[in-house]
């Protein structure tokens, strides 16, 4: 398999830890979105919304927009699962991916801060604001729907599941645009203990080849 994707999109951070925790070999394909080559024809022509991830299966077909990935890869290679058993816990852990993927994400992603700075001619200082709003927003109801804490390692039990895989890159993101993460310590304590497993570890921004 091969995966659109670029070093610091959070999107794409989730689907390399997914297909890492599921052990699958895949090719990664640097699209810079610094550059904006994603808006290029030659990848339009890939992806017509101008997004990553996309990911190409090895029989061809392209499928995109980062948690239909994450259940294709869970419906299709089930084991390690990325859902918990039970099924109360299973729309739980959607819930808290949803708080991140639909909630969080859409409203600070690079084209929206773009359209702020460009078309609105919002300041740096008001772009700032707005980001950190959502976040803080977001994350407060993110713990909050985590219920009380028992302990657990991760976000639902004791194995990671898709809440973790877009919890951890949402946290990078706070981090990189200067968001208090200091009344999370539960968020940031099941962040640290995913990123001591290798496959958060080699998803991580840093690790990405196109990083340099």
């Amino acid at each position: 398999m091969k995966l659109y994707t670029y070093w610091r999109s959070s999107t794409a951070y989730r689907v390399r830890i997914a297909l890492n925790l599921k052990g699958l070999a895949w090719e990664p394909i640097a699209v810079n979105l610094a550059t904006e080559q994603n808006l290029a024809p030659a990848f339009t022509a890939v992806n017509p919304q101008g997004l990553v991830p996309a990911l190409l299966l090895d029989d061809g077909r392209l499928l995109v927009q980062s948690p239909a990935i994450l259940e294709y890869l869970e419906e299709r290679w089930p084991e390690p699962p990325l859902l918990p058993a039970d099924r109360e816990q299973r729309a739980t852990a959607r819930a808290l991916a949803s708080t991140v993927a639909c909630d969080i994400h859409p409203l600070n992603n690079a084209r929206v801060l773009r359209y702020l700075k460009r078309d609105l001619q919002s300041t740096p200082a008001d772009c700032d604001r707005w980001y950190r709003h959502w976040i803080a927003e977001g994350l407060r109801a993110f713990e909050a729907l985590l219920g009380p804490d028992d302990g657990s390692p991760f976000c639902c039990g004791s194995a990671p599941t898709m809440a973790d895989i877009c919890l951890v890159p949402q946290l990078y993101n706070a981090r990189r645009f200067g968001c208090p993460l200091d009344m999370h310590a539960r968020l940031v304590r099941i962040e640290q203990t995913c990123l001591a497993l290798p496959a958060f570890a080699q998803a991580a921004p840093e690790s990405q080849p196109d990083r340099f």
